[in-house]
Formats: structure tokens, sequence, C-alpha cells
């Protein structure tokens, strides 16, 4: 079952995507669960900042698409609605939000971090957006996000992910402007708390 564990640290909100799997699954409870929390976040005076993380094997792996294929079109719409406004919450968050991804990023999960304000990789994280390779595509704002948080001359590369459902290393993600930093697996959660305590001092 997918859970989101929270845990607060000198001010910081640490939000941590859960499966006994390994790879957590944005369905639907978990989607109602992370926009409720960013919205008591929002007003809380003693939360500066918010770390979103998932497992050391996956930040996320998005949507559950056995789950999203049985979706008549009325309950797609609603779905897709439930995500997107999720990653708006997240998106326009007036408090810091960081990224401590961890192994694969993909999908949904790639939404989920392209949503937020800075993103703490792993030397083993893998990004991609596999929809293409199954016919089908994010409804989460991806497609918008990726060329936008990317560097200018590397825009063909987001193109080129979300048509072809290449997947890029820390490495290459690093190099396009997909993430801020690239640190050993064991040092994520720490680097990306820092820096979330750190962006809560700016004006």
């Amino acid at each position: 079952m997918d859970t989101v564990r929270t845990t607060r640290k000198r001010g910081v909100l640490l939000l941590q995507l859960g499966n006994p799997s390994g790879f957590p699954r944005l369905s639907r409870i978990v989607l109602a669960e992370i926009f409720s929390q960013f919205t008591s976040a929002a007003t809380a005076p003693d939360i500066h900042a918010v770390v979103l993380t998932g497992t050391p094997r996956c930040f996320a792996a998005g949507a559950e698409l056995s789950q999203v294929g049985a979706l008549r079109a009325l309950e797609a719409l609603r779905f897709s609605a439930l995500g997107q406004n999720l990653m708006d919450k997240i998106e326009q968050s007036p408090k810091p939000v960081v990224a401590a991804i961890r192994g694969y990023c993909l999908g949904g999960g790639l939404d989920l971090a392209l949503a937020c304000h800075l993103r703490v990789a792993s030397t083993n994280a893998v990004f991609g957006h596999p929809g293409a390779g199954l016919g089908i595509i994010t409804g989460w704002g991806g497609t918008q996000r990726l060329p936008g948080v990317l560097f200018p001359g590397a825009r063909a590369r987001a193109l080129e992910m979300l048509s072809t459902a290449r997947t890029v290393t820390a490495t290459d993600a690093y190099a396009y402007g997909l993430v801020n930093r690239v640190v050993p697996p064991q040092k994520v959660l720490a680097v990306a708390l820092a820096l979330a305590h750190a962006a809560r001092e700016m004006p």
C-alpha cells in the first residue's frame, strides 16, 4: 500500500512516499494526502520549507497504470485534474519545495519532481517519461514543465524524452538543468534538507 509519511525537521516538513515494493505510486489517496499536507504547510508558521522524497530505490514511479487503464472517461478526467491541481499547488507554494530524488523518477513521479522548486538527485537516479512507449502521455503538466526547466540549449532533450520514452542519468539531468545537485545516495536527504533550510532565509 502506498503511503505518505510526514516528519518535521527544524522547521522543514519532510514528506516521504513509501511502498513495500520500494516503488511508490501516485494513487488518488496519495495525491490527496500530499495536497492536504501542502495546504496545511502553506499557513503553518512553524514550517518554512518542504522536502519531498521517496524510497532509496525510487522517488515515485507515477500512477498505477493498471488502475489508470480501467478508468472511465469522467473518472479519468477527475484523476487528471487531481494530479494537475497538486502539481500547481506545489509549484505555487509560498514556501520552498525541494525534491530529494533517489533511484527512479518516472512518469507522474517526474511531473512531481518538476513541480518542485529545487531538485537534488542521487548519482544512481534515472529520469524519464515512459508514456510514449505505452501509447499514452502525461496529464499532469510534465509536457509544459520539462522544457521550461531545462537549459535553453537542452530543450530539444525534453522533446526527445517525451516522444521516445528515453531515460536519462543523473549526470545528464544535471547537464541539462533538470536537477540542481547530484550527490551520493546516502547524502541526498541531508543535502536536500540543507537546501531547504537555506532557501527559507531568502527574501
